[in-house]
């Protein structure tokens, strides 16, 4: 018995197999124009349009419109969203102790803490700072930032502003909390709020200020 071959086999599974071969070709005329295929070079098509670009301005108008915009948002990145002016005081105690996935060892090889168990980083280690997070637009929360404690023992984060303006302002370095990463870490609804290292825990606390009048 002659075994199939693989044309036989993909005609059977189409189900095409009572179909009759042609033994021979057909012209069955023209139904159309006809063009033949051709794929552009999209490499080409890029390059040519940026050098019309550059021929007519169009490109350095367009990378000086990037830097500026780059620009500004180094000076002043985007403010972190929900942040508002404290109305109340508010006062919590936050711990930082996370599941470990994988063993922690010191830089001797020492095991300190093993898979599994709870940790608490602040039992090994104290905080070389405390933390302001203000907005920086407003004076009243700059005023209270800086009677928080000196530039060596606190950093200045803001929530709102521009850092690099305030640092040639006052010749101190303030930061910036990107995307509210450690606002919404720490639970911080509100400004101005102060985060303190107390032993084996972070005391948080927002503070309401006296009403001043000023826009925010």
């Amino acid at each position: 018995m002659r075994r199939a071959g693989p044309a036989s086999i993909l005609i059977s599974v189409l189900g095409i197999g009572s179909v009759p071969m042609m033994a021979s070709a057909r012209d069955f005329g023209t139904f159309g124009p006809t063009w033949s295929i051709a794929e552009p070079d999209l490499l080409a098509v890029i390059k040519a349009r940026l050098e019309a670009a550059r021929q007519n301005g169009k490109l350095d108008a367009m990378n000086q419109r990037f830097v500026e915009a780059a620009q500004t948002s180094v000076r002043r990145p985007h403010a972190v969203a929900g942040i508002t002016p404290a109305t109340s005081d508010r006062r919590w105690s936050f711990d930082p102790s996370v599941t470990l996935s994988q063993d922690i060892r010191d830089a001797r090889g020492i095991l300190i803490a093993v898979q599994g168990q709870r940790f608490n980083p602040l039992t090994h280690l104290n905080l070389a700072h405390s933390f302001a997070f203000i907005d920086g637009d407003s004076a009243a929360e700059r005023e209270w930032a800086m009677r928080q404690g000196a530039p060596d023992k606190l950093w200045i984060v803001l929530v709102k502003g521009s850092p690099t303006d305030l640092m040639k302002a006052t010749q101190r370095r303030f930061y910036f909390d990107q995307m509210g990463s450690l606002t919404g870490k720490f639970g911080i609804a509100h400004t101005p709020a102060l985060l303190v290292q107390q032993g084996d825990h972070l005391d948080i606390r927002e503070v309401a200020l006296p009403q001043t009048g000023e826009r925010r």
